[in-house]
């Protein structure tokens, strides 16, 4: 009998190798390395000014590397535009949340028709089945939801779209532990439908629970990868002792 043939690998979902970047003449990430499996959870976790948020611009296109090279899904796509690497799948949800605050939810989510083939009553009813709390304030102005509406708000546009990759930047900022919980849950779902997440999380605990990997940063540079347990030991030195 003929070997049965292996089904090939599924090409990371995001790979940055030796990525430089930074602001005007502030450099920021330094060589930086990182790997996003297909299909999983990635915490990025280090102390404030390590990098973290400024590898998701990389990562999003909203800021161009200076050197080294960046793929999604396999392909190079190093120095393309956000838009085009939102039709690539990507999708950022920035800290802020950065819903339309004079449009009821409604209309916010009416806004993601307009970007695919998906009409209103299908991006609800995908919305609503996912946070039921949104169906509840349909015709309340974002503006005027709790933070954590807000955020599952700016959470369900994205998902809308049907990212290969998402990423998450301090989604839990300054919600309660509760609402934190339930948005985490979301996330773990996310992932065992087959969608990659690349989250940047303040309480690393929070994000270790959910994550398959995690990437721990200081100075610029990736310093230690592995599963939660491998690099949860490392958390003090770095956070204490890691690169400003």
């Amino acid at each position: 009998m003929p070997p049965v043939a292996e089904a090939p690998a599924r090409p990371a979902a995001l790979e940055l190798r030796g990525i430089r970047a930074g602001y005007g003449r502030i450099a920021v990430l330094h060589d930086l390395d990182l790997v996003v499996p297909a299909g999983s959870v990635m915490a990025l976790l280090g102390p404030n000014g390590a990098g973290k948020t400024t590898t998701l611009a990389v990562a999003s296109g909203q800021l161009r590397p200076t050197a080294g090279h960046l793929h999604v899904a396999g392909r190079h796509v190093k120095g393309a535009s956000p838009a085009s690497l939102a039709r690539a799948r990507v999708c950022r949800i920035p800290e802020g949340r950065g819903v339309f605050p004079n449009l009821t939810v409604a209309e916010n989510l009416r806004l993601v028709t307009f970007v695919g083939r998906v009409g209103q009553a299908e991006v609800e009813e995908q919305v609503y089945a996912r946070f039921p709390k949104l169906q509840q304030r349909r015709n309340q102005l974002a503006g005027t939801m709790s933070g954590g509406e807000q955020q599952m708000l700016a959470m369900a546009r994205a998902l809308v779209t049907q990212p290969g990759l998402l990423l998450l930047d301090e989604i839990s900022m300054g919600l309660a532990p509760l609402i934190v919980a339930e948005l985490y849950d979301v996330v773990r779902g996310l992932a065992e439908d087959g969608i990659s997440v690349l989250l940047v999380e303040q309480f690393a605990e929070t994000a270790l629970a959910v994550a398959d990997y995690a990437a721990l940063m200081a100075g610029g540079r990736v310093v230690r990868v592995g599963q939660p347990a491998d690099v949860a030991g490392s958390l003090h030195e770095i956070y204490l002792g890691g690169g400003a």
